[in-house]
């Protein structure tokens, strides 16, 4: 056969196919060692975060960089998606409840008494919801959030505290001299002040409760008044912060991290149970 100088016909194979093979989907997993092809960044995977959807790599002199998990990753000088951990099998069902009380199986949830918790945002009450559901849904305590201070009293007299009716309220940032601690001050000086208990934590906000260390940090970061305090806490830690969306994963990210009493600091941990207390009591 006389030698084709042009080759062989390219209609007879996939010659769309890239060179190194198709990418293929594979787990991350700690340990790997990959290559980011936009940036020739190789190192092992050492982090891998599910919520952030984000996996960490160190190279050979111990730096660090983070990349979104998905396409773009060369395993084995192979391309491949990387995508989320396997998770493992469910673990054997707990005998405390993430609040340390001792677990009730298959109790009924008690019919809401007239007593309400407020607190001050979304973010407070899915924190309290992860800790103490399991003992207000047995208690039948229902936790409402306000959106703010600033419109507490108002909400108290739409409200109307009574005996069989108490208001315990969780309030951010409640220090001396404060403006939350004045709105609190005026509420005890009032007519229901008997029927209502403010309690509150040092914290800017309810993300400074998860104790740092949970996050991998050393402490939560300091933002000037000037900036939202999400926003530059986002910032700084080196997460995505453009707009709501990316603070809400970031929160994400921060209550998983909780999983029980022990994640979070005792500034918060007494003021809540006071308030279970308070609205509890006959």
């Amino acid at each position: 056969m006389p030698l084709d100088r042009y080759g062989s016909d390219v209609l007879t194979t996939d010659w769309r196919a890239p060179a190194r093979g198709r990418a293929r989907e594979v787990p991350a997993e700690i340990g790997q060692v990959v290559e980011e092809v936009t940036t020739d960044w190789c190192g092992e995977v050492v982090a891998i975060d599910r919520d952030l959807d984000t996996l960490t790599l160190e190279d050979r002199r111990q730096k660090r960089r983070t990349f979104p998990l998905g396409p773009g990753f060369l395993l084995e000088g192979k391309p491949v998606i990387l995508t989320r951990p396997v998770r493992p099998g469910a673990p054997p069902q707990p005998t405390r409840t993430a609040s340390g009380s001792i677990a009730v199986r298959g109790a009924q949830a008690r019919v809401a008494r007239a007593s309400r918790i407020f607190v001050e945002g979304r973010h407070d009450a899915e924190l309290v919801e992860k800790v103490w559901g399991d003992d207000l849904r047995i208690e039948g305590v229902v936790v409402e959030y306000l959106g703010g201070v600033d419109d507490l009293a108002d909400h108290l007299r739409d409200f109307r505290p009574g005996p069989q009716r108490r208001v315990g309220v969780l309030v951010d940032h409640l220090v001396p001299g404060s403006k939350e601690s004045r709105i609190a001050q005026g509420i005890a000086r009032s007519p229901i002040g008997k029927h209502v208990l403010v309690v509150g934590h040092p914290f800017i906000d309810i993300w400074q409760a998860v104790r740092p260390d949970r996050l991998g940090i050393k402490r939560w970061p300091e933002v000037p008044r000037s900036i939202d305090w999400k926003t530059g806490t986002c910032q700084q830690l080196g997460w995505p912060h453009r707009d709501q969306a990316d603070i809400a994963r970031a929160w994400k990210h921060v209550l998983g991290r909780v999983g029980s009493f022990a994640d979070l600091e005792p500034a918060l941990l007494g003021r809540v149970e006071e308030l279970i207390d308070f609205v509890t009591q006959d």
